[in-house]
């Protein structure tokens, strides 16, 4: 029983760790275009990857 509670925590961990990852890459990203002067790509990029992604997961439930 120990060890499923221990699997937990390690997955948590690694599930929080991972998303300060892609926050931190997300940020990068974003200080990136910035500099390069391609902010309104990124938007609308990201606009339409939400969407799709949204799409998608409504459409395979």
């Amino acid at each position: 029983m120990g060890d499923v509670v221990l699997m937990a925590r390690r997955r948590a961990l690694f599930g929080k760790s991972r998303s300060e990852l892609y926050g931190a890459a997300k940020l990068m990203g974003d200080v990136n275009a910035i500099q390069e002067g391609t902010v309104g790509k990124r938007i609308v990029r990201r606009v339409v990857g939400k969407f799709t992604g949204r799409t998608l997961g409504k459409l395979f439930r």
